[in-house]
Formats: structure tokens, sequence, C-alpha cells
């Protein structure tokens, strides 16, 4: 079975490839004004911290704010298509190394993906001011579920590797909202982390299969966000391949740092960006997204 997903894995990571360089080699003449260095860096840092179990996506989100990298708009796209081979090698390594029972595994996945694939075209076609409302209120649960983490509030979980009945059937649909909730900017780490906890299953588990969810949802969704045009080609790529190089560091040379500090500084810098977000939506226009196979017809 393992190996079944290790192959699946490898042919989205394939056909994500192709899909995203076959889109900017198209626009290579048209890409974003954005620092090389400072995306890469953000790559970097993100990523690794993301394999240790702090998640990518608020701490990058506050880091692109910060650094003026992107546009509000194409914040989720951003996300989710630099993110994307990152997570996939994330996922090959730990569905490897951690056991986790089959059928609650395949099944929390593929309910991830048809969540992201439903939710990334809703999402890629919202108006700016929707978005900044949206990931200002995504950034408050992220900070939510990793202060609940902090604080001891989530359950510390119990022995078990898989699930049946009530509680399989309650996890793949809360793994499906999940999924759906990540193509807006809400990191599947932290809430799938306390889900697993909330159920009973081992700690350890929560890593194959919140990355393993991150794996099978992201291609699909960051194609739809691809397709339309709502992401930062320039800042993607320049945070994916650093992002690389930064899982294959942490996951193998590095076994484990002094995190605890290092989250309530990142949950501090969360609900600030979110308090800035939400503040930016609520001022600005209901402006919407034009997408670019579109844009032909507004010139």
């Amino acid at each position: 079975m393992t190996i079944a997903i290790w192959i699946t894995l490898i042919i989205l990571s394939i056909f994500f490839i192709y899909f995203l360089s076959k889109d900017v080699i198209k626009h290579r003449k048209v890409l974003e004004n954005v620092s090389v260095v400072k995306t890469a860096l953000i790559g970097f840092v993100v990523n690794f911290f993301d394999v240790l179990g702090i998640g990518a996506f608020a701490p990058q989100t506050a880091l692109l704010k910060f650094t003026k990298q992107t546009e509000d708009r194409i914040l989720p796209g951003t996300l989710n298509v630099s993110n994307t081979i990152p997570v996939l090698i994330q996922a090959l390594i730990f569905i490897q190394i951690v056991e986790v029972e089959p059928v609650t595994l395949i099944s929390m996945l593929l309910s991830a993906a048809v969540g992201a694939i439903l939710g990334a075209g809703i999402v890629a076609k919202l108006s700016v001011k929707k978005i900044q409302l949206t990931m200002g209120f995504a950034l408050l649960v992220t900070a939510f579920f990793m202060l609940s983490g902090q604080m001891n509030w989530i359950q510390n979980g119990g022995e078990a590797i898989g699930l049946n009945g009530g509680k399989l059937a309650l996890a793949i649909g809360a793994n499906f909202i999940l999924g759906a909730f990540m193509t807006v900017g809400i990191g599947l780490y932290a809430p799938c982390m306390a889900l697993v906890y909330a159920l009973g299953m081992s700690p350890l588990v929560a890593f194959p299969i919140m990355m393993g969810s991150c794996a099978f949802l992201m291609p699909p969704a960051s194609a739809k966000f691809i397709k339309e045009g709502a992401y930062n080609r320039k800042a993607s790529v320049s945070m994916a391949i650093p992002g690389i190089i930064a899982v294959l560091i942490a996951a193998f040379l590095v076994k484990s740092l002094p995190l605890n500090t290092l989250r309530w500084v990142v949950i501090v810098v969360i609900i600030y960006t979110s308090l800035v977000m939400l503040k930016s939506g609520l001022n600005s226009r209901n402006q919407e997204i034009i997408p670019q196979s579109k844009m032909k017809h507004y010139i």
C-alpha cells in the first residue's frame, strides 16, 4: 500500500512540475517584480520549520506581507503553488517511516484532495476584499490551534494508528473541510493534528496524515490556481526551490530543535498579520480577480 501511495505521489509531482513549468515559461517575459533573495529566504525558512510541525502557510503569509512580495488577492494561490513540491517530498518521507493503518490514511488523503479541488475553483475567483477578510479570519483560526497546542488545551491523543466506524467517518468529513479551507490560506497542519489527537490516535501518526493530505490536495488545487493565473509566478518558483532543500535538511540532518519559544513568536506574528489583513479587507473595495483566460476582454 505504501508503494502505491509513493507511485501516486511521484505521478502527482511530475504532473505538477510539468503544469507549473509550462505556465512559467509561457509567461516568462511578464514575470512579477519581486525579490528573488527575499522570497528564496522565506521559502527556505518556512519549509524548514514546516517539517518540524510549525506549518508553513501562516508564517509565510506574515513574511510575504511584511516584505511586500505579493498582492493579497493572489496570496492563496501563491501559498499553495510554492509549497506543493516541498510538501510532496515531506509526504514521501513520512509515509515511508511512520506506520498508519492503510484505510484510514488513504480515505483521509482522498477526502482532503476532493475538498481542495472543489475549494480552489471558488477561491481563485474571489474578490480582493473577500480574500483579505477570509485570510484574516483563517490566520486567527491557525493562531488559535497553535495556541491550543502550546497551552495543552488539545488532549495528547492515544496509541491508535487507525480508525473505524463513526470515528473514521468523522475524520473523513473533517479532512474534506480542512482540504477546502487549505485553498483559502488556512494551513492544514495545526487543525489536522488537533483532529488526530481528539480522535485518540498517536501524535506521530499526525505527520504522515497531515503531510500526505496536503500532498494529495495541493497539486490539483494548485493546478486550478495556475490555470486561472491567480498566483505570483516568480515568487512561487523562487520559494519552491530552496523550500525543497530546506525539507531535505530538516528531515535528514536535524532531529530536534528548541521550538517552544519560536512557536510563541510565530503565534504573535500571525495574530498581528491577521489583524492587518482584516483591516485591509474592511477598508478595501470589493474588487474582483480577473482570470487571465478572460483578461483579453478587459483590455
